[in-house]
């Protein structure tokens, strides 16, 4: 369903558009938590170390192509409410050449340099050779998240946030399916798990290709409009760019992080692995709602409705304001019960270490709603640097907090955790001073 969200009730059609985008982050996040979930189980504590960090460093390489996905939509969205047709079709031909060549290139720079990454992320020696033959194959589903997400952004920037999640709710039940023949009953340990999510991707990478090529024709460029015009272009690259710088400054930090937890040996990075995606899927719906937040703005500033603006900045904010107060509480005071999914009860050193991090993070999610609501609004109001920086005020006070906090023999692995939380309030305070400084008054009084 494709939803113009330059008319209507404001509230309503943001959570409409939202929801599908909840829905198909959440399958999207099953991707990797069937496949910790399964060798958790099944494998050891040596193989879920392994996924783990091989989540954070995947999560960081496909960052840079999903985040030139996530700006090339914007950009195209912006297109799609001053109605410039011909521009946006140039726009999906320039932006897609450019974003596939990028992925090929990552794609060979990963696999050529994979001693030194896991040299680098400080992989202890009983972890790495499970986590070389999950990455081997793991790395060839990047040119799966490529076509999956830059198709599944251009049809959200129209409005239509409900088509990605069918091809990715097929690919999901394919995934898990998959991890249970391949690693309970093939005995393939993590290449299993790594295969059963790759075949995965591909099926809704081909899928939503596949879809948008044969059933939008406002999207498909034709021959007239493979042509490289440097005023859109340069458009383009600026969204697509600083969006992607954005995304990978946010989870190279994350990978930062990642390697002052495997410096604290196998618990604490199974524990980690673990609450990772517990956390993230806690926070996810909000991330969502920013990122629908972001299209809601972006088409109402191609519009030159600014009022629509200001009023969609006050609903979203209260939104997201009681989600987190609900899941922060939930989080809170299930923080164990949620570990013991992935490691069994019987693990009780993995389930400590995991419900503490949880417990501290889940009091502070209305830090990180906020910030992706501002995230969003920057990207969608062609400020995408601000965003930058942002996310290097978050990320760098977290690396920063976290590499001096833990060497404090008495705080430890705790200096980790509460590091997240200050910096998602330092970049909440940034960007809310400079929103009420400058923007306010340029674009929404």
């Amino acid at each position: 369903m494709q939803r113009d969200l330059t008319n209507g009730k404001i509230t309503v059609n943001i959570l409409l558009f939202a929801l599908p985008l909840m829905v198909g982050n959440l399958l999207q996040q099953m991707y990797n938590i069937a496949d910790t979930w399964v060798v958790g189980r099944y494998v050891g504590e040596g193989a879920l170390a392994a996924v783990g960090s091989s989540y954070s460093l995947m999560t960081f390489l496909t960052s840079i192509i999903i985040g030139l996905c996530m700006g090339s939509g914007t950009a195209i969205s912006i297109q799609y409410g001053r109605r410039e047709s011909g521009k946006m079709r140039q726009s999906v031909y320039m932006s897609f050449v450019l974003i596939a060549a990028i992925t090929i290139l990552l794609n060979i720079i990963v696999w050529a340099g994979m001693n030194v990454i896991l040299t680098w992320l400080n992989i202890p020696a009983d972890v790495r050779p499970l986590m070389r033959d999950y990455l081997n194959i793991i790395y060839a589903g990047i040119l799966a998240v490529f076509l999956y997400n830059y198709f599944a952004n251009i049809l959200r920037a129209i409005g239509n946030s409900t088509l990605p999640v069918v091809f990715l709710a097929i690919s999901a039940v394919l995934n898990i399916a998959l991890d249970l023949l391949f690693v309970i009953v093939f005995h393939w340990g993590v290449r299993g798990a790594a295969a059963a999510t790759v075949i995965a991707q591909y099926v809704s990478a081909i899928g939503m290709a596949a879809y948008v090529l044969v059933r939008c024709p406002e999207l498909r460029p034709a021959k007239s409009d493979c042509v490289w015009d440097r005023e859109n272009l340069s458009g383009i690259l600026s969204q697509s760019v600083m969006t992607s710088v954005q995304q990978s400054i946010m989870n190279l930090g994350i990978l930062m992080v990642q390697g002052i937890v495997n410096g604290f040996g196998t618990v604490v990075m199974a524990a980690f692995a673990a609450a990772v995606k517990i956390d993230a899927f806690a926070y996810m719906p909000v991330q969502d709602f920013g990122n629908a937040f972001s299209t809601y703005v972006a088409q109402n500033y191609g519009a030159g409705k600014t009022d629509r603006i200001k009023k969609g900045i006050k609903s979203s904010l209260i939104t997201v304001a009681v989600f987190c107060a609900v899941i922060s509480s939930v989080i809170f005071a299930f923080a164990s019960r949620l570990m013991e999914i992935f490691v069994g009860a019987d693990k009780t050193d993995v389930v400590s270490v995991g419900a503490h991090y949880l417990q501290i993070e889940g009091a502070c999610y209305i830090g990180i709603g906020i910030l992706f609501m501002l995230y969003g609004y920057y990207r969608a109001i062609d400020k995408p640097r601000m965003s930058v920086v942002l996310t290097v005020a978050s990320l760098g006070t977290r690396v920063v907090l976290a590499y001096t906090l833990s060497r404090i023999a008495f705080i430890g692995v705790t200096g980790i955790w509460v590091s997240v939380p200050i910096g998602w309030v330092l970049a909440d305070v940034i960007g809310c001073v400079y929103y009420v400084c400058r923007c306010r008054k340029m674009y929404v009084c």
